[in-house]
């Protein structure tokens, strides 16, 4: 029939590119083991280390340590996947070329970013899932009425991050990239409030809460603590990730 097999060549509409990318990113995010021991095995070893090293050491926690330590262990593991995993992995797709011929199609940079970003959300559900389930074996009692809250921290959490992430990874090489993103990692986790609420750090904990990582922290502990919503600390991921995505958008290179 006449008209029956008439390409109609074009772009696919946005969202359905961006759902597409989601989901091939979440594909090689799960197949890649190591990504896969930064995102969970690393935090749950955290997390249980954290408990026992809280019998012996003071932690100037106002709370049992599993229920104060859990919150900020969520938010390490949303650093974990949203920022190094991202990093490391966009810094190495950019030397290998996958980066340059995801250039070459119709998906335009923001949707990459928000590609990336929903695979994060994906592998986040489970991250959260293993991490609540041992925290829940080890006698966490979350306040449920954060949980809510909670959600949309993590959320705009894992925006600040995967921004910074891929400013990181657009803009220096991959071996660069690698070194950056752990050395960054290793120091925000020891002294960036994300683990340990901030009031710990003495005389620096009100400038540590302007970092991303302190202010998703305590964001994270507001929540499942006290079951509030932490708006200042949400305003603050807000404006990492509208810097990080005004940056990346400027400065990342396809090669």
């Amino acid at each position: 029939m006449t008209g029956t097999f008439t390409p109609q060549p074009g772009a696919a509409p946005l969202a359905k590119q961006v759902v597409a990318q989601a989901a091939m990113e979440a594909k090689l995010m799960l197949r890649n083991g190591e990504q896969l021991l930064l995102a969970v095995v690393i935090p749950v070893i955290v997390l249980i280390g954290g408990v026992e090293a809280a019998k012996h050491i003071d932690f100037k926690l106002d709370e049992p340590s599993i229920d104060a330590l859990t919150p900020g262990v969520l938010a390490l593991a949303v650093m974990s996947t949203a920022f190094t995993s991202l990093a490391i992995a966009t810094g190495f797709e950019r030397r290998y070329g996958v980066i340059k011929r995801l250039g070459a199609s119709p998906l335009p940079r923001y949707g990459l970013l928000l590609g990336k970003v929903g695979a994060l959300l994906l592998v986040e559900v489970l991250q959260v899932v293993v991490i609540g389930a041992v925290a829940l074996a080890m006698g966490w009692d979350p306040t449920f009425s954060g949980l809510l809250p909670a959600a949309l921290t993590l959320i705009v959490g894992t925006a600040a991050f995967a921004a910074l992430g891929l400013l990181v990874a657009g803009t220096l090489r991959a071996e660069a990239t690698l070194a950056a993103a752990n050395l960054i990692y290793l120091l925000l986790m020891a002294g960036g409030a994300v683990v340990l609420p901030a009031h710990a750090y003495g005389g620096a904990q009100h400038a540590l809460t302007w970092l991303p990582s302190g202010a998703l922290g305590e964001a994270m502990r507001a929540a499942l603590i006290h079951g509030h919503l932490a708006g200042r600390d949400l305003v603050v991921l807000a404006v990492w990730a509208a810097v990080g995505s005004a940056l990346t958008a400027r400065t990342f290179k396809w090669e």
